[in-house]
């Protein structure tokens, strides 16, 4: 009998035991998706935000555009690229636009503004479609059938109710960026930080960008700007008092 009872302890004891583990690895299971992992995610994008670069050479800008155009035709490719460089949008604002944010069917013409609603900041913001992008758009749309408005700009391939994924986005931008010999990194933000570089070049007030990009302070938008040394020397070169 006293054998029994010491072996039926054991047997308490191990389960215990077992159990005491699992509760050990459950509680470090959560300590690494609340906490570890979130930082991870979070210093992962702010690498990433503070490698990615805007298209600095006209040249180059001009090239990279006219890549999905005259390298290798892709209407898709071109209007995706011409949107991000011109509306300043974040890609997944920009992946998530229909048919019927950009054009009245009742009117059979292209808005004069693009309005929507933010997905990260949740602000709303009016964005004018300027020529350049509506004639595109006006290409683009030749080259569909069957629209809808409801219809996303950007499909993806496998699923037509759902958009072009992030990283389909990425490989498109990437592809001219390398094809055309640019050797900074450049990602979908880019096209982004380009528009805002650029106007910022032709003299736009960074704190217009600022209301622009819808950014929550000065500092953010400094960044995007990607102004280097040779900006600030041609500053000195330019004002001679």
């Amino acid at each position: 009998k006293g054998k029994y009872l010491s072996k039926k302890s054991d047997m308490q004891s191990l389960k215990e035991y077992h159990r005491n583990e699992r509760i050990k690895i459950e509680k470090c299971n959560i300590l690494l998706w609340n906490v570890a992992f979130p930082k991870f995610i979070y210093h992962f994008k702010e690498a990433t935000l503070s490698t990615t670069q805007p298209i600095r050479s006209k040249q180059l800008l001009h090239d990279f555009k006219e890549y999905y155009l005259t390298k290798q035709p892709n209407s898709r490719n071109y209007t995706l690229i011409l949107i991000g460089l011109n509306t300043a949008l974040r890609i997944n604002d920009i992946l998530h636009l229909t048919w019927g944010d950009v054009y009245c069917t009742e009117h059979s013409r292209f808005y004069t503004h693009l309005l929507i609603t933010e997905k990260k900041t949740e602000k709303e913001t009016r964005i004018l479609i300027n020529r350049e992008l509506q004639e595109t758009l006006l290409s683009y749309r030749k080259t569909q059938t069957s629209i809808a408005d409801t219809d996303y700009l950007f499909p993806s391939p496998r699923k037509a109710d759902s958009p072009l994924s992030r990283y389909q986005a990425y490989r498109i931008v990437r592809k001219a960026a390398e094809a055309v010999g640019i050797e900074d990194v450049i990602r979908c933000h880019s096209l982004r930080k380009t528009f805002g570089y650029h106007a910022w070049k032709m003299g736009t007030p960074p704190a217009l960008l600022m209301e622009i990009y819808n950014h929550s302070s000065f500092q953010i938008t400094k960044h995007y700007l990607g102004i280097e040394q040779d900006d600030k020397d041609a500053v000195f070169r330019d004002i001679q008092l």
